[in-house]
């Protein structure tokens, strides 16, 4: 019996460690897609990817989405024009002219008056969603949710966040923060966003082939791809001077040449880490095409091969792990990456 009672006490202690790391829940993540600016195509494919690595990995959980309004905006047209007034020394054809233009007008106004009401009611009721959307980005519904990180995928514009400087103090605090592509392309009147970020978009050329680099290897966002990384097509960001500081970054990715001239030698950044405050924060400028976030037959058109794709995933999995604290990885700065 003694044996017995040994055996299975020794079974307790081996299987003690195994039954915690798989009682551990995972992170808790809120996506946002939110737009103001230009919406790219390939939001609903990032939307859909996200939650994949986060099933897949089990390393997170997307407990919410931000995203854009269901409501269309109905466009009101242009009010009618009055008929000039008639002329004084009218005959009577004028003066019958002018009465069915004034019937038609008023018809026409009224019309108008339905439609332009209409338009009203729908950017209320858009505005109403889009203030129920981000309200979930508020430091309040953060800290009432327990997240643990906030990806960012392919906004643009000025996003109407409830709080926004509270929202940088909650990223400092001890959150992560990731942000995929034209999250560059966002807040660019925020100067609190932007530091935090260390980018903001200036502008891009065509969509070219992309010889990476890798500022460090063994980062989990290196995704092990390597020492190099060569895109088929990638819409490849250009960044504000000044608004890009390589001492307060982790090169992550990055070319040795201008995003769209290969024979003008020169650092140009492409991804990095860095931390804010207490905070996590990764970013890549990578992600305006369908084919990278999607490795399925779901996308048309496709330029970068499957395993490409797989590699993306691979790379912003390492990153938002990294930005959770679930995955090691240095975030001193290395600004002799060459």
């Amino acid at each position: 019996m003694k044996k017995i009672l040994l055996t299975l006490s020794v079974l307790a202690l081996t299987l003690t460690p195994l039954l915690s790391v798989s009682a551990v829940e995972p992170k808790r993540v809120i996506v946002c897609t939110v737009t103001t600016g230009f919406r790219h195509g390939s939001i609903p494919f990032a939307e859909k990817t996200l939650k994949k690595l986060g099933e897949e990995s089990k390393a997170y959980t997307v407990v919410d989405m931000a995203q854009q309004p269901t409501t269309q905006i109905t466009k009101s047209p242009a009010a009618p024009k009055k008929p000039a007034d008639l002329a004084a020394d009218a005959d009577d054809a004028a003066k019958a002219k002018h009465a069915e233009e004034i019937k038609k007008f008023e018809a026409d106004t009224a019309k108008w008056a339905d439609l332009d009401k209409k338009a009203k009611e729908s950017k209320a009721q858009w505005d109403a969603e889009m203030k129920a959307s981000m309200a979930k980005l508020s430091p309040e519904n953060l800290v009432a949710q327990k997240i643990d990180a906030v990806i960012f995928a392919n906004t643009t514009g000025d996003l109407p966040l409830p709080d926004r400087d509270g929202f940088i103090k909650w990223v400092e605090s001890g959150h992560g923060f990731c942000g995929m592509h034209s999250a560059g392309d966002t807040f660019h009147g925020f100067p609190g966003y932007l530091g935090m970020l260390q980018a903001e978009f200036k502008g891009h050329g065509r969509q070219v082939p992309a010889d990476l680099i890798a500022g460090d290897k063994t980062h989990p966002a290196n995704g092990a791809i390597g020492e190099t990384w060569n895109l088929t097509q990638e819409e490849m960001y250009e960044f504000k001077d000044g608004s890009h500081d390589r001492a307060k970054i982790r090169a992550l990715w990055y070319l040795r040449h201008h995003p769209q001239d290969p024979n003008k030698l020169g650092y140009a950044p492409v991804s990095w880490c860095r931390l804010a405050g207490k905070g996590h924060v990764f970013y890549t400028s990578l992600g305006h095409r369908e084919d990278l976030w999607d490795d399925t037959d779901a996308v048309k058109d496709r330029k970068n091969s499957v395993e490409i794709s797989k590699q993306y995933q691979a790379h912003i999995l390492g990153g938002i792990k990294w930005a959770l604290g679930l995955a090691s990885g240095s975030a001193e700065a290395n600004p002799d990456a060459k």
